[in-house]
């Protein structure tokens, strides 16, 4: 069943997501000036996020995508990360910065964290569009180094967050009632 577009309330207008991908290159740049810098894109929220944020990112910078899985399709995280598509090119030696477009119980950031610095990188940052700190689970805690937009413990889609699939490519974030049970 395709979930209705009707139960989506915005939280975060297209306009303020744009100032603030605006904001956050500018901070990203300033801080690796005069250094390359990778951006790893976690598929498939990211996209529109990477997307606009490397648009206001001078430094010189490269791009690739790891993908992995937590959901399931679903509204609740199983807890259990799974590699669905790894990198195509080393990060050994290379600063990188983890663009993801939400943290929430912090099971995927851990995962990957500890796969990351295992690969020998010069140095690891996060930046994600939405943190929400009440989903973190286990005591997960973590310094997200560019935060776009914290927000309650509610489930959002929008700018790449999804259902099933669906509401990715909507402009804004918004918040998803499910209809009540019968």
């Amino acid at each position: 069943m395709i979930p209705d577009i009707k139960r989506v309330e915005t939280l975060i207008s297209a306009e303020d997501v744009q100032v603030r991908c605006a904001e956050l290159g500018a901070q990203i740049s300033a801080d690796y000036e005069g250094r390359d810098v990778t951006f790893v894109g976690i598929l498939k929220g990211s996209i529109p996020f990477l997307s606009d944020l490397m648009r206001h990112v001078t430094a010189p910078l490269q791009i690739d995508f790891l993908e992995c899985s937590s959901y399931s399709g679903g509204m609740q995280s199983s807890g259990a990360v799974r590699l669905v598509k790894d990198l195509s090119h080393s990060i050994e030696g290379k600063d990188v910065v983890i663009v993801e477009d939400i943290v929430d119980t912090g099971h995927t950031l851990r995962y990957l964290l500890e796969n990351f610095l295992a690969r020998g990188p010069r140095s690891v940052r996060i930046c994600a569009l939405l943190d929400k700190p009440e989903g973190r689970v286990d005591g997960e805690e973590f310094t997200i180094d560019y935060v776009g937009f914290t927000i309650p413990n509610k489930f959002v889609v929008g700018f790449g967050l999804d259902l099933g699939g669906y509401f990715r490519n909507l402009p804004y974030v918004g918040v998803y009632s499910p209809p009540e049970s019968d």
